[in-house]
Protein backbone atom coordinates (compact mmCIF):
# COMPACT_ATOMS: atom_id res chain seq x y z
CA UNK A 1 0.00 0.00 0.00
CA UNK A 2 1.10 3.34 -0.93
CA UNK A 3 1.27 5.83 1.71
CA UNK A 4 0.07 9.65 0.90
CA UNK A 5 3.73 10.60 1.10
CA UNK A 6 4.30 8.07 -1.95
CA UNK A 7 1.25 9.22 -3.96
CA UNK A 8 2.70 12.91 -3.72
CA UNK A 9 6.00 12.27 -4.51
CA UNK A 10 4.73 10.08 -7.99
CA UNK A 11 2.57 12.89 -8.64
CA UNK A 12 5.35 14.99 -8.41
CA UNK A 13 7.36 13.37 -10.66
CA UNK A 14 4.53 13.08 -13.47
CA UNK A 15 3.28 16.41 -12.66
CA UNK A 16 6.08 18.72 -12.54
CA UNK A 17 4.13 21.54 -12.40
CA UNK A 18 2.60 20.75 -8.95
CA UNK A 19 6.25 21.48 -7.67
CA UNK A 20 6.01 25.43 -7.86
CA UNK A 21 2.13 25.92 -7.41
CA UNK A 22 2.77 27.23 -4.37
CA UNK A 23 4.94 29.56 -5.83
CA UNK A 24 1.59 30.90 -7.12
CA UNK A 25 0.53 33.35 -5.19
CA UNK A 26 -1.25 36.87 -5.72
CA UNK A 27 1.53 38.50 -6.14
CA UNK A 28 3.47 36.58 -8.13
CA UNK A 29 0.63 35.83 -10.46
CA UNK A 30 0.43 39.68 -11.09
CA UNK A 31 3.58 39.23 -12.14
CA UNK A 32 3.69 36.75 -14.09
CA UNK A 33 0.73 37.99 -16.00
CA UNK A 34 2.80 40.92 -16.96
CA UNK A 35 5.39 39.14 -18.32
CA UNK A 36 3.02 36.61 -20.20
CA UNK A 37 1.74 39.85 -22.03
CA UNK A 38 5.34 41.23 -22.82
CA UNK A 39 6.25 37.53 -24.10
CA UNK A 40 3.45 37.67 -26.18
CA UNK A 41 4.12 41.12 -28.07
CA UNK A 42 7.26 39.76 -28.47
CA UNK A 43 6.82 36.55 -29.97
CA UNK A 44 4.54 38.50 -32.71
CA UNK A 45 6.77 39.79 -35.22
CA UNK A 46 9.56 37.00 -34.63
CA UNK A 47 6.87 34.22 -34.81
CA UNK A 48 6.31 35.66 -38.38
CA UNK A 49 10.31 36.02 -38.88
CA UNK A 50 11.23 33.03 -37.65
CA UNK A 51 8.69 30.84 -39.94
CA UNK A 52 10.02 32.93 -42.77
CA UNK A 53 13.27 31.68 -41.82
CA UNK A 54 12.37 28.25 -41.56
CA UNK A 55 10.39 27.85 -44.59
CA UNK A 56 7.32 27.64 -43.46
CA UNK A 57 3.85 29.89 -44.23
CA UNK A 58 4.55 32.92 -41.68
CA UNK A 59 1.23 31.90 -39.28
CA UNK A 60 3.54 28.79 -38.32
CA UNK A 61 5.37 30.59 -36.47
CA UNK A 62 3.11 31.55 -34.11
CA UNK A 63 1.65 28.00 -34.24
CA UNK A 64 4.96 27.00 -33.07
CA UNK A 65 4.98 29.95 -29.81
CA UNK A 66 1.53 28.77 -28.61
CA UNK A 67 0.85 25.20 -27.31
CA UNK A 68 4.76 24.07 -27.66
CA UNK A 69 5.37 26.74 -25.27
CA UNK A 70 2.61 25.72 -23.04
CA UNK A 71 3.17 22.01 -22.68
CA UNK A 72 6.95 22.75 -21.98
CA UNK A 73 6.20 24.85 -19.05
CA UNK A 74 3.99 23.32 -17.80
CA UNK A 75 6.23 20.11 -18.12
CA UNK A 76 10.01 21.28 -17.59
CA UNK A 77 11.85 22.01 -14.83
CA UNK A 78 13.21 25.81 -15.27
CA UNK A 79 10.76 28.30 -14.11
CA UNK A 80 11.62 30.94 -16.58
CA UNK A 81 12.53 28.69 -19.47
CA UNK A 82 9.94 29.68 -23.03
CA UNK A 83 9.95 27.48 -25.53
CA UNK A 84 9.16 27.97 -29.27
CA UNK A 85 10.83 28.96 -32.42
CA UNK A 86 14.27 30.25 -32.54
CA UNK A 87 16.37 31.78 -35.47
CA UNK A 88 18.85 28.85 -34.58
CA UNK A 89 16.21 25.93 -34.83
CA UNK A 90 14.66 27.18 -38.15
CA UNK A 91 17.92 27.76 -40.40
CA UNK A 92 18.75 23.65 -39.06
CA UNK A 93 15.64 22.75 -40.18
CA UNK A 94 15.53 24.58 -43.30
CA UNK A 95 18.64 23.19 -44.30
CA UNK A 96 17.71 19.95 -43.32
CA UNK A 97 14.28 19.69 -45.10
CA UNK A 98 14.54 21.83 -48.41
CA UNK A 99 16.57 19.08 -49.91
CA UNK A 100 13.53 17.35 -50.14
CA UNK A 101 11.34 19.29 -50.32
CA UNK A 102 10.30 23.16 -51.93
CA UNK A 103 10.03 25.17 -48.82
CA UNK A 104 6.36 27.16 -48.55
CA UNK A 105 4.32 24.15 -49.84
CA UNK A 106 2.59 22.01 -47.89
CA UNK A 107 4.75 18.76 -48.89
CA UNK A 108 7.38 20.76 -46.96
CA UNK A 109 5.00 21.42 -44.18
CA UNK A 110 4.28 17.89 -43.79
CA UNK A 111 7.61 17.07 -43.73
CA UNK A 112 8.34 19.51 -40.83
CA UNK A 113 5.49 18.62 -38.77
CA UNK A 114 6.31 14.64 -38.87
CA UNK A 115 9.84 15.97 -38.13
CA UNK A 116 8.79 18.06 -35.30
CA UNK A 117 6.98 14.37 -34.23
CA UNK A 118 10.37 12.42 -34.34
CA UNK A 119 11.99 14.81 -33.18
CA UNK A 120 9.44 15.01 -30.07
CA UNK A 121 10.08 10.99 -29.73
CA UNK A 122 13.85 11.33 -29.47
CA UNK A 123 13.81 13.78 -26.76
CA UNK A 124 10.94 12.39 -24.42
CA UNK A 125 12.59 8.49 -24.85
CA UNK A 126 15.94 10.19 -23.49
CA UNK A 127 14.51 12.01 -20.32
CA UNK A 128 12.89 8.44 -19.98
CA UNK A 129 16.53 7.12 -19.93
CA UNK A 130 17.55 9.67 -17.75
CA UNK A 131 19.89 10.83 -20.13
CA UNK A 132 19.63 14.27 -18.86
CA UNK A 133 23.05 13.77 -16.97
CA UNK A 134 24.63 14.73 -20.66
CA UNK A 135 24.03 18.61 -19.87
CA UNK A 136 26.45 18.90 -17.18
CA UNK A 137 29.25 18.79 -19.25
CA UNK A 138 28.13 22.20 -20.14
CA UNK A 139 30.32 23.75 -17.73
CA UNK A 140 29.40 27.26 -16.22
CA UNK A 141 32.29 28.52 -17.85
CA UNK A 142 30.87 27.67 -21.53
CA UNK A 143 27.19 28.94 -20.62
CA UNK A 144 28.76 32.16 -19.77
CA UNK A 145 30.53 32.36 -22.61
CA UNK A 146 27.66 31.09 -24.88
CA UNK A 147 25.25 33.20 -23.58
CA UNK A 148 27.24 36.25 -24.17
CA UNK A 149 28.06 35.22 -27.36
CA UNK A 150 24.35 34.71 -28.08
CA UNK A 151 23.32 37.95 -26.68
CA UNK A 152 25.37 39.85 -29.49
CA UNK A 153 24.13 38.05 -32.00
CA UNK A 154 20.95 38.72 -31.41
CA UNK A 155 21.52 42.51 -31.15
CA UNK A 156 23.79 42.16 -34.44
CA UNK A 157 20.87 40.36 -36.41
CA UNK A 158 18.52 43.10 -35.28
CA UNK A 159 20.72 45.77 -37.13
CA UNK A 160 18.96 45.59 -40.25
CA UNK A 161 16.21 46.96 -38.25
CA UNK A 162 17.60 49.11 -35.94
CA UNK A 163 19.29 50.98 -38.50
CA UNK A 164 17.25 50.49 -41.35
CA UNK A 165 19.67 49.08 -43.65
CA UNK A 166 18.81 46.44 -46.35
CA UNK A 167 21.16 43.57 -44.97
CA UNK A 168 20.83 40.45 -47.15
CA UNK A 169 19.56 37.71 -45.04
CA UNK A 170 21.62 34.79 -44.04
CA UNK A 171 24.66 36.40 -42.88
CA UNK A 172 27.05 36.06 -40.21
CA UNK A 173 28.00 37.76 -37.65
CA UNK A 174 30.97 39.39 -39.45
CA UNK A 175 29.36 39.86 -42.47
CA UNK A 176 26.52 42.21 -40.49
CA UNK A 177 28.91 44.28 -39.16
CA UNK A 178 30.89 44.13 -42.48
CA UNK A 179 28.03 45.75 -44.50
CA UNK A 180 26.84 47.38 -41.23
CA UNK A 181 30.13 49.37 -41.55
CA UNK A 182 30.03 50.08 -45.36
CA UNK A 183 26.69 51.11 -45.89
CA UNK A 184 26.09 52.95 -42.55
CA UNK A 185 25.43 56.17 -44.95
CA UNK A 186 22.27 54.40 -45.91
CA UNK A 187 20.89 54.19 -42.23
CA UNK A 188 17.63 55.71 -41.63
CA UNK A 189 17.96 58.60 -39.22
CA UNK A 190 14.55 58.39 -38.32
CA UNK A 191 14.62 54.49 -38.08
CA UNK A 192 17.87 54.36 -35.64
CA UNK A 193 15.46 57.29 -33.67
CA UNK A 194 12.58 54.82 -32.59
CA UNK A 195 14.80 51.86 -31.76
CA UNK A 196 16.79 54.45 -29.53
CA UNK A 197 13.48 55.74 -27.86
CA UNK A 198 12.09 52.48 -27.22
CA UNK A 199 15.79 51.79 -25.96
CA UNK A 200 15.87 54.41 -23.84
CA UNK A 201 12.40 54.80 -22.50
CA UNK A 202 12.98 50.89 -21.42
CA UNK A 203 16.02 51.74 -19.28
CA UNK A 204 14.43 54.91 -18.04
CA UNK A 205 11.58 53.10 -17.21
CA UNK A 206 13.24 50.35 -15.55
CA UNK A 207 15.67 52.49 -13.29
CA UNK A 208 12.96 54.68 -12.15
CA UNK A 209 9.10 53.50 -12.13
CA UNK A 210 9.92 49.94 -11.63
CA UNK A 211 6.64 48.59 -10.95
CA UNK A 212 5.73 49.73 -14.24
CA UNK A 213 6.94 46.89 -16.99
CA UNK A 214 9.96 48.40 -18.52
CA UNK A 215 9.09 46.48 -21.81
CA UNK A 216 5.50 47.14 -22.36
CA UNK A 217 6.50 50.89 -21.73
CA UNK A 218 9.59 50.93 -24.49
CA UNK A 219 7.41 49.26 -27.17
CA UNK A 220 4.36 51.87 -26.44
CA UNK A 221 6.71 54.70 -26.33
CA UNK A 222 8.71 53.51 -29.62
CA UNK A 223 5.26 52.67 -31.39
CA UNK A 224 3.68 55.88 -30.65
CA UNK A 225 6.70 57.83 -31.85
CA UNK A 226 6.71 55.36 -35.51
CA UNK A 227 3.41 56.78 -35.73
CA UNK A 228 3.21 60.47 -35.03
CA UNK A 229 6.30 59.93 -37.84
CA UNK A 230 4.95 58.12 -40.28
CA UNK A 231 1.72 60.64 -40.06
CA UNK A 232 3.70 63.47 -40.26
CA UNK A 233 6.05 62.25 -43.22
CA UNK A 234 4.99 59.66 -44.30
CA UNK A 235 6.71 56.17 -44.27
CA UNK A 236 8.28 56.24 -47.71
CA UNK A 237 10.47 59.41 -45.87
CA UNK A 238 11.15 57.85 -42.69
CA UNK A 239 11.55 54.39 -44.03
CA UNK A 240 9.96 52.79 -40.39
CA UNK A 241 8.13 49.59 -41.08
CA UNK A 242 5.72 48.36 -39.54
CA UNK A 243 5.06 44.69 -38.61
CA UNK A 244 1.78 44.81 -40.52
CA UNK A 245 -1.27 42.68 -40.13
CA UNK A 246 -1.30 39.10 -38.95
CA UNK A 247 -3.89 36.58 -39.71
CA UNK A 248 -6.98 35.70 -37.40
CA UNK A 249 -6.55 31.95 -36.81
CA UNK A 250 -5.98 28.99 -34.22
CA UNK A 251 -3.92 26.33 -34.75
CA UNK A 252 -5.16 23.92 -36.82
CA UNK A 253 -5.03 20.34 -36.15
CA UNK A 254 -2.63 18.67 -37.53
CA UNK A 255 -1.32 14.52 -38.63
CA UNK A 256 2.46 13.86 -38.56
CA UNK A 257 3.07 11.35 -41.58
CA UNK A 258 3.68 8.25 -40.52
CA UNK A 259 5.09 6.42 -43.00
CA UNK A 260 8.12 4.09 -43.11
CA UNK A 261 9.94 5.91 -45.48
CA UNK A 262 9.18 9.42 -44.14
CA UNK A 263 10.84 8.03 -41.03
CA UNK A 264 13.79 6.75 -42.56
CA UNK A 265 14.39 9.84 -44.77
CA UNK A 266 13.96 11.86 -41.85
CA UNK A 267 15.98 9.92 -39.15
CA UNK A 268 19.60 11.77 -39.58
CA UNK A 269 18.17 15.45 -39.31
CA UNK A 270 15.61 14.41 -36.76
CA UNK A 271 18.81 12.84 -34.43
CA UNK A 272 20.51 16.34 -35.35
CA UNK A 273 17.50 18.55 -34.41
CA UNK A 274 16.89 16.65 -31.22
CA UNK A 275 20.89 16.89 -30.40
CA UNK A 276 20.70 21.09 -31.32
CA UNK A 277 17.34 21.74 -29.74
CA UNK A 278 17.56 19.81 -26.12
CA UNK A 279 21.74 21.69 -26.34
CA UNK A 280 20.27 24.73 -26.78
CA UNK A 281 17.35 24.45 -24.53
CA UNK A 282 19.08 23.16 -21.42
CA UNK A 283 21.98 25.45 -22.13
CA UNK A 284 19.34 28.48 -22.21
CA UNK A 285 17.90 27.42 -19.06
CA UNK A 286 21.06 26.80 -17.11
CA UNK A 287 22.11 30.22 -17.93
CA UNK A 288 19.21 31.86 -16.67
CA UNK A 289 18.92 29.60 -13.69
CA UNK A 290 22.22 31.62 -13.04
CA UNK A 291 20.90 34.37 -12.20
CA UNK A 292 18.11 33.22 -10.46
CA UNK A 293 19.47 31.19 -8.84
CA UNK A 294 17.02 27.84 -9.81
CA UNK A 295 18.29 24.18 -10.23
CA UNK A 296 18.08 22.80 -13.18
CA UNK A 297 16.68 18.84 -13.60
CA UNK A 298 18.37 18.24 -17.02
CA UNK A 299 15.74 14.91 -17.39
CA UNK A 300 12.34 16.60 -16.34
CA UNK A 301 14.05 19.49 -19.14
CA UNK A 302 14.06 16.86 -21.38
CA UNK A 303 10.68 15.25 -20.97
CA UNK A 304 9.28 19.25 -21.07
CA UNK A 305 10.73 19.37 -24.71
CA UNK A 306 10.13 16.27 -26.26
CA UNK A 307 5.87 16.60 -24.80
CA UNK A 308 5.78 20.11 -25.76
CA UNK A 309 6.99 19.17 -30.02
CA UNK A 310 5.32 15.55 -29.82
CA UNK A 311 2.29 17.40 -28.54
CA UNK A 312 3.02 20.38 -31.27
CA UNK A 313 2.89 18.19 -33.63
CA UNK A 314 -0.63 17.66 -34.35
CA UNK A 315 -1.24 21.15 -33.60
CA UNK A 316 0.73 22.80 -36.87
CA UNK A 317 3.80 23.80 -34.35
CA UNK A 318 6.98 22.98 -36.19
CA UNK A 319 10.55 21.79 -33.89
CA UNK A 320 10.59 24.41 -30.76
CA UNK A 321 12.98 24.45 -28.24
CA UNK A 322 14.30 27.14 -25.44
CA UNK A 323 14.46 30.72 -26.85
CA UNK A 324 17.16 33.10 -25.66
CA UNK A 325 15.12 36.45 -26.86
CA UNK A 326 12.17 35.08 -25.30
CA UNK A 327 13.28 33.18 -21.96
CA UNK A 328 15.81 36.78 -21.03
CA UNK A 329 12.51 38.91 -21.33
CA UNK A 330 10.97 36.68 -19.86
CA UNK A 331 13.20 36.77 -16.71
CA UNK A 332 13.66 40.37 -16.94
CA UNK A 333 10.05 40.70 -16.98
CA UNK A 334 9.70 39.65 -13.66
CA UNK A 335 8.45 36.32 -14.03
CA UNK A 336 8.42 34.31 -11.36
CA UNK A 337 7.12 31.46 -12.25
CA UNK A 338 6.32 29.17 -15.55
CA UNK A 339 2.88 30.19 -15.13
CA UNK A 340 3.70 33.17 -17.16
CA UNK A 341 5.08 31.33 -20.25
CA UNK A 342 1.51 29.61 -20.36
CA UNK A 343 -0.24 33.00 -19.41
CA UNK A 344 1.95 33.95 -23.05
CA UNK A 345 0.58 31.31 -24.91
CA UNK A 346 -2.76 31.64 -24.17
CA UNK A 347 -2.98 35.28 -24.63
CA UNK A 348 -0.54 34.95 -28.07
CA UNK A 349 -4.20 32.69 -29.04
CA UNK A 350 -6.12 35.39 -27.99
CA UNK A 351 -4.45 38.55 -29.52
CA UNK A 352 -3.79 36.55 -32.48
CA UNK A 353 -7.79 36.05 -32.59
CA UNK A 354 -8.93 39.77 -31.31
CA UNK A 355 -6.10 42.13 -32.00
CA UNK A 356 -3.71 41.03 -34.65
CA UNK A 357 -4.77 43.96 -36.61
CA UNK A 358 -3.12 46.19 -34.09
CA UNK A 359 0.21 45.00 -34.86
CA UNK A 360 0.07 46.70 -37.89
CA UNK A 361 1.16 50.00 -35.86
CA UNK A 362 4.23 48.19 -34.21
CA UNK A 363 7.06 48.99 -35.95
CA UNK A 364 10.14 47.03 -36.47
CA UNK A 365 12.49 49.17 -35.24
CA UNK A 366 10.96 49.06 -31.64
CA UNK A 367 11.29 45.62 -31.40
CA UNK A 368 14.93 46.00 -32.77
CA UNK A 369 15.34 48.38 -29.84
CA UNK A 370 13.79 45.98 -26.99
CA UNK A 371 15.81 43.25 -28.29
CA UNK A 372 19.12 45.39 -28.01
CA UNK A 373 18.26 45.95 -24.39
CA UNK A 374 17.27 42.15 -23.57
CA UNK A 375 20.72 41.24 -25.29
CA UNK A 376 22.58 43.75 -23.33
CA UNK A 377 20.49 42.16 -20.18
CA UNK A 378 21.81 39.05 -21.01
CA UNK A 379 25.49 39.23 -20.82
CA UNK A 380 26.37 38.39 -17.64
CA UNK A 381 29.52 41.20 -16.69
CA UNK A 382 30.96 40.34 -13.10
CA UNK A 383 30.69 36.93 -13.85
CA UNK A 384 32.78 37.08 -17.19
CA UNK A 385 35.02 39.48 -14.76
CA UNK A 386 35.31 36.35 -11.91
CA UNK A 387 36.25 33.47 -14.56
CA UNK A 388 38.87 35.88 -16.27
CA UNK A 389 40.28 36.15 -13.17
CA UNK A 390 40.02 32.98 -11.60
CA UNK A 391 41.17 30.61 -14.05
CA UNK A 392 43.25 30.50 -17.24
CA UNK A 393 41.49 27.16 -18.23
CA UNK A 394 37.83 28.08 -17.72
CA UNK A 395 38.48 31.57 -19.13
CA UNK A 396 40.00 30.17 -21.99
CA UNK A 397 36.52 27.42 -22.36
CA UNK A 398 34.46 30.97 -22.13
CA UNK A 399 36.15 32.96 -24.31
CA UNK A 400 36.39 30.15 -27.18
CA UNK A 401 32.81 29.20 -26.42
CA UNK A 402 31.92 32.88 -26.91
CA UNK A 403 34.06 33.38 -30.14
CA UNK A 404 32.30 29.93 -31.21
CA UNK A 405 28.98 31.66 -30.93
CA UNK A 406 29.72 34.63 -32.76
CA UNK A 407 31.72 33.19 -35.71
CA UNK A 408 30.07 29.42 -35.96
CA UNK A 409 26.41 28.07 -35.79
CA UNK A 410 25.31 28.24 -32.08
CA UNK A 411 25.03 24.56 -31.70
CA UNK A 412 28.87 24.07 -32.71
CA UNK A 413 29.74 26.62 -30.29
CA UNK A 414 28.43 24.93 -27.30
CA UNK A 415 29.63 21.03 -28.47
CA UNK A 416 32.96 23.63 -29.13
CA UNK A 417 32.95 24.33 -24.94
CA UNK A 418 31.85 21.41 -24.25
CA UNK A 419 35.06 19.92 -26.27
CA UNK A 420 37.41 21.87 -24.86
CA UNK A 421 36.13 21.46 -20.94
CA UNK A 422 36.29 18.30 -21.19
CA UNK A 423 39.59 18.57 -22.46
CA UNK A 424 41.26 20.83 -19.56
CA UNK A 425 39.32 18.38 -17.25
CA UNK A 426 40.68 14.99 -18.19
CA UNK A 427 44.23 16.80 -18.53
CA UNK A 428 43.72 17.42 -14.77
CA UNK A 429 42.16 14.36 -13.62
CA UNK A 430 45.16 12.61 -15.67
CA UNK A 431 47.56 13.98 -12.99
CA UNK A 432 46.27 13.34 -9.86
CA UNK A 433 47.53 14.81 -6.76
CA UNK A 434 49.82 13.00 -4.81
CA UNK A 435 51.50 13.82 -1.81
CA UNK A 436 53.73 12.39 1.29
CA UNK A 437 51.89 12.20 4.24
CA UNK A 438 54.26 12.54 7.66
CA UNK A 439 53.25 13.03 11.72
CA UNK A 440 53.47 16.53 13.28
CA UNK A 441 55.73 15.51 16.26
CA UNK A 442 54.94 19.40 17.47
CA UNK A 443 51.12 18.16 17.80
CA UNK A 444 49.76 16.01 20.79
CA UNK A 445 48.01 13.65 18.62
CA UNK A 446 50.55 13.76 15.68
CA UNK A 447 48.35 14.65 13.35
CA UNK A 448 49.39 13.57 9.79
CA UNK A 449 50.69 16.80 7.35
CA UNK A 450 51.98 17.14 4.11
CA UNK A 451 55.37 18.89 5.29
CA UNK A 452 58.51 18.79 3.42
CA UNK A 453 60.71 19.54 6.61
CA UNK A 454 59.19 16.79 8.79
CA UNK A 455 61.59 13.39 8.93
CA UNK A 456 59.81 10.86 7.06
CA UNK A 457 60.05 7.07 8.88
CA UNK A 458 62.94 5.11 6.99
CA UNK A 459 61.05 2.05 6.05
CA UNK A 460 57.66 3.52 5.17
CA UNK A 461 56.26 6.19 2.63
CA UNK A 462 53.26 7.47 3.24
CA UNK A 463 51.37 8.66 0.25
CA UNK A 464 48.05 10.34 -0.26
CA UNK A 465 45.93 10.33 -4.09
CA UNK A 466 43.55 13.17 -4.52
CA UNK A 467 42.02 11.72 -7.47
CA UNK A 468 40.23 8.19 -9.23
CA UNK A 469 42.76 6.03 -10.42
CA UNK A 470 41.28 5.28 -13.61
CA UNK A 471 42.70 4.57 -17.21
CA UNK A 472 43.44 8.36 -17.85
CA UNK A 473 45.64 8.39 -15.32
CA UNK A 474 47.75 5.03 -14.38
CA UNK A 475 50.78 6.07 -16.76
CA UNK A 476 51.09 9.38 -14.84
CA UNK A 477 51.12 7.37 -11.30
CA UNK A 478 52.85 4.70 -12.54
CA UNK A 479 55.82 6.86 -13.31
CA UNK A 480 55.24 8.75 -10.17
CA UNK A 481 55.67 6.02 -7.94
CA UNK A 482 58.46 4.19 -9.98
CA UNK A 483 60.56 7.38 -9.23
CA UNK A 484 59.53 6.96 -5.53
CA UNK A 485 60.84 3.43 -5.22
CA UNK A 486 64.07 4.67 -6.93
CA UNK A 487 64.39 7.35 -4.96
CA UNK A 488 64.04 5.86 -1.49
CA UNK A 489 64.33 1.69 -2.04
CA UNK A 490 65.06 1.72 2.07
CA UNK A 491 61.58 2.59 2.36
CA UNK A 492 60.23 -1.01 1.19
CA UNK A 493 56.64 -0.09 2.36
CA UNK A 494 53.76 1.79 1.33
CA UNK A 495 50.91 2.62 2.99
CA UNK A 496 48.45 4.58 0.63
CA UNK A 497 46.00 6.96 2.21
CA UNK A 498 43.11 6.56 -0.64
CA UNK A 499 39.93 8.25 1.31
CA UNK A 500 40.25 10.93 -1.67
CA UNK A 501 40.33 7.92 -4.85
CA UNK A 502 36.77 8.07 -5.57
CA UNK A 503 36.79 5.34 -8.12
CA UNK A 504 38.92 2.66 -9.37
CA UNK A 505 39.02 1.09 -13.15
CA UNK A 506 40.43 -2.02 -14.08
CA UNK A 507 43.41 -0.04 -15.43
CA UNK A 508 43.43 1.26 -11.78
CA UNK A 509 43.26 -2.17 -10.29
CA UNK A 510 46.33 -3.79 -12.19
CA UNK A 511 48.21 -0.16 -11.56
CA UNK A 512 47.79 -1.13 -7.82
CA UNK A 513 48.76 -4.73 -8.26
CA UNK A 514 52.04 -3.50 -10.18
CA UNK A 515 53.14 -1.75 -7.14
CA UNK A 516 51.80 -4.67 -4.48
CA UNK A 517 54.55 -6.99 -6.33
CA UNK A 518 57.13 -4.43 -6.95
CA UNK A 519 56.87 -3.69 -3.09
CA UNK A 520 56.90 -7.10 -2.06
CA UNK A 521 59.85 -8.10 -4.46
CA UNK A 522 61.89 -5.05 -2.31
CA UNK A 523 61.13 -7.08 0.27
CA UNK A 524 58.26 -4.56 1.83
CA UNK A 525 54.67 -4.92 1.48
CA UNK A 526 51.72 -2.29 0.38
CA UNK A 527 48.39 -1.55 2.46
CA UNK A 528 45.58 1.11 1.73
CA UNK A 529 43.72 3.34 4.00
CA UNK A 530 40.07 3.88 3.76
CA UNK A 531 39.52 3.07 0.59
CA UNK A 532 35.99 3.74 -0.52
CA UNK A 533 33.49 1.09 -1.57
CA UNK A 534 32.88 1.77 -4.88
CA UNK A 535 36.92 1.51 -5.93
CA UNK A 536 36.80 -1.79 -3.36
CA UNK A 537 34.09 -2.91 -5.11
CA UNK A 538 36.07 -3.63 -8.89
CA UNK A 539 38.84 -4.43 -6.72
CA UNK A 540 37.10 -7.52 -4.96
CA UNK A 541 35.56 -8.11 -9.28
CA UNK A 542 39.42 -8.26 -10.46
CA UNK A 543 40.99 -10.59 -7.30
CA UNK A 544 43.11 -7.66 -6.12
CA UNK A 545 41.63 -7.48 -2.41
CA UNK A 546 42.42 -11.17 -2.32
CA UNK A 547 45.87 -10.48 -3.56
CA UNK A 548 46.99 -7.44 -1.06
CA UNK A 549 45.04 -9.58 1.30
CA UNK A 550 42.19 -8.10 3.41
CA UNK A 551 44.06 -7.44 6.37
CA UNK A 552 45.78 -4.99 4.23
CA UNK A 553 43.27 -2.79 4.36
CA UNK A 554 42.28 -0.41 7.09
CA UNK A 555 39.98 2.15 8.26
CA UNK A 556 41.64 4.00 11.02
CA UNK A 557 45.29 5.24 10.26
CA UNK A 558 46.05 4.60 14.36
CA UNK A 559 45.67 0.53 13.62
CA UNK A 560 47.30 0.73 10.02
CA UNK A 561 50.25 2.71 11.69
CA UNK A 562 50.73 0.00 14.17
CA UNK A 563 49.91 -2.98 12.53
CA UNK A 564 52.18 -1.84 9.88
CA UNK A 565 55.25 -1.10 12.46
CA UNK A 566 55.39 -5.35 13.85
CA UNK A 567 56.19 -5.63 9.95
CA UNK A 568 59.17 -3.28 10.33
CA UNK A 569 62.73 -4.36 10.64
CA UNK A 570 63.15 -4.04 13.97
CA UNK A 571 67.31 -3.55 13.94
CA UNK A 572 66.11 -0.46 12.08
CA UNK A 573 63.67 0.65 14.38
CA UNK A 574 65.78 0.15 17.01
CA UNK A 575 69.13 2.37 15.78
CA UNK A 576 66.51 4.87 14.35
CA UNK A 577 66.39 8.36 16.07
CA UNK A 578 63.58 10.23 14.45
CA UNK A 579 61.07 8.64 17.09
CA UNK A 580 58.13 9.42 13.84
CA UNK A 581 55.50 7.30 15.36
CA UNK A 582 54.28 6.82 18.74
CA UNK A 583 54.98 3.02 18.31
CA UNK A 584 58.97 4.04 17.80
CA UNK A 585 60.99 2.80 20.46
CA UNK A 586 58.47 0.31 22.18
CA UNK A 587 56.73 -2.35 20.74
CA UNK A 588 53.95 -2.21 19.12
CA UNK A 589 50.64 -3.02 21.22
CA UNK A 590 46.85 -4.19 20.36
CA UNK A 591 44.92 -1.18 19.55
CA UNK A 592 43.14 -0.03 22.43
CA UNK A 593 39.52 2.20 21.91
CA UNK A 594 41.86 5.31 22.69
CA UNK A 595 44.60 4.61 20.22
CA UNK A 596 41.87 4.70 18.16
CA UNK A 597 41.78 8.20 17.65
CA UNK A 598 42.16 8.78 14.16
CA UNK A 599 44.86 11.26 13.34
CA UNK A 600 43.48 13.68 10.03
Amino acid sequence: MLNSIDVRLRLRRLLPFLRWQSRVTRENLRDDAMAGLTGAIIVLPQGVAFATIAGMPPEYGLYASMVPAIIAALFGSSWHLVSGPTTAASIVMFSALSPHAIPGTMDYVSLAITLTFMVGIIQLLMGFFRLGSLVNFISHSVIVGFTAGAAILIATKQAKNFFGLDIPPGGHFHDIIIYCFNHITEAHPLVSAVALVTLGAGLLVKKYIPKIPYMIAALVAGSIVAVVLNLILGEEVTGIEMVGALPRSLPPLSTPDFSLSVFKELAPAALAMTLFALTEAVSIARSISLRSGQAIEGNQEFIGQGLSNLVGSFFSAYVATGSFNRSGANYDAGAKTPLSAVIAGVLLILIVLAVAPLTAYLPKAAMAGLLFLVAWRLIDFPQIRLILRASKNEASVMILTFLGALFLELEFAILLGVTLSLMFYLSRTSKPRIVPRVPDPSTSDRRFTTGSKLLECPQLKILRIDDSLYFGAVAYVREILKRIREHYPEQKHLLIFSESINQVDVAGSELLAEELHARREMGGDMYLYQLKDSATDVMEKTGLVDDIGRNHFYDSKASAINSIYNKLDRSICDTCENRIFRECGRMAMPVTPTDEKDES
